[in-house]
């Protein structure tokens, strides 16, 4: 049947990607290296070095997991093309749904592992910090933080990372000022570091009774968390602890102590909070993490040899260079500004829906156009 015979073209026509998407995973040296690894697990005297006995599995399961999700796809190939054979032998329209349904999922899974080929910096595997602030504008900026958050969290949730809420301080009347979130997950810091930057958002603001269009800005600060094998020294005197009640909704969200901790590193004046933890200990201790990760990733990307090197006060983002704007009146459009990809579906983008925008921004870093 015709309606087949095009869907097995479409589908046979993946099947040379998905041969190179093997080749560029390097996928036969990652199976020997799996091999050398589970070997090193067998020998006596494992375990005597529990840390480096700890890194070893934790490199097995994720370089199993990459060959896993990738044999996973080639199998599904296998099954679909089958089934797409089947049905049009049998001429049983009935499958043409989850034919073309399955198809989806293979373009849809062959593209996403085609792209963690590109996630190759040093800290893309990361789990990712992000720090959202209000622009200028008062309730109308502090609104449209708000809503950042929510669409980030929709994202994170939607490809099944896990979300934990570090700091957050509300807005004067509606949204916020400030909020910190960790996105657990591998690959969480190389997919959100093109989300990095300022926000700017059109609309007629409901908090407006003239009904006028107002322009907000709000930034976000996308880090990798950095993992408790990588030691940093920061010299006590370098750092200055303040303690304060954790703000909130009130009830079991707020702590009636002295618990939320904001360190400030001292010589470039970098802050790092954190307020959701039970106790203050516990709070310096994320909000160190936190502080390490932010001097570690300004490092990096000034190339500096150590974070002795970071002069100043980091001011690393700017009003007036937004990434992206977000356009909901007189006419509904996201566009980037770096890769010009853009869409007229704004709620969808509200909503989390942020892939294309990620992957136009991947792919033409790869290229060296960013």
């Amino acid at each position: 049947m015709l309606q087949f015979e095009e869907l097995k073209l479409s589908l046979e026509s993946l099947k040379p990607e998905i041969d190179n998407l093997a080749s560029a995973l390097g996928l036969e040296q990652m199976k020997k290296e799996i091999e050398q690894l589970e070997n090193r697990a067998a020998e006596p005297g494992f375990w005597d070095n529990m840390e480096n006995s700890q890194k070893i599995l934790q490199k097995t399961a994720n370089l199993k997991a990459k060959v896993e999700k990738f044999e996973k796809l080639n199998a599904s190939y296998d099954d679909t093309l089958a089934l797409i054979e089947l049905a049009n032998e049998e001429e049983d329209l009935s499958l043409l749904d989850e034919a073309q349904s399955e198809f989806e999922n293979i373009k849809s899974q062959l593209e996403r592992q085609r792209l963690e080929t590109l996630l190759t910096g040093e800290y893309d595997s990361n789990n990712a910090i992000l720090t959202f602030h209000a622009g200028s504008g008062g309730t109308e900026a502090q609104d449209w933080a708000q809503m950042l958050y929510r669409m980030y969290t929709r994202w994170a949730v939607a490809h099944g990372f896990n979300v934990k809420e570090v700091d957050y301080l509300d807005g004067d009347e509606a949204g916020l000022k400030s909020a910190v979130l960790l996105i657990e997950g591998e690959n969480a810091y190389g997919y959100l570091k093109s989300e990095a930057g300022v926000h700017r958002l059109v609309r007629v603001s409901p908090f407006d009774s003239a009904g006028r269009r107002h322009t907000s800005f709000a930034s976000l600060e996308v880090m990798p968390e950095i993992n408790d094998d990588i030691k940093v020294e920061i010299p006590p005197d370098e750092i200055k602890m303040d303690v304060y009640r954790a703000s909130g909704a009130g009830g079991q969200k707020v702590n009636k102590t002295s618990s939320a901790v904001r360190l400030t590193h001292i010589p470039t004046g970098i802050v790092a909070a954190s307020q959701v933890e039970r106790s203050q200990y516990q709070n310096r201790d994320v909000a160190m993490k936190m502080l390490i990760s932010k001097l570690m990733e300004i490092k990096e990307r000034e190339h500096l040899d150590k974070i002795e090197d970071i002069k100043g006060d980091q001011k690393e983002i700017t009003w007036g260079s937004q990434i992206r704007s977000y356009v909901f009146m007189p006419y509904t459009m996201v566009k980037d500004h770096r890769t010009n990809f853009e869409t007229g579906n704004i709620n969808a983008v509200m909503d989390g829906d942020l892939d294309g925008f990620i992957n136009a921004y991947l792919k033409a870093l790869s290229l060296g156009e960013i």
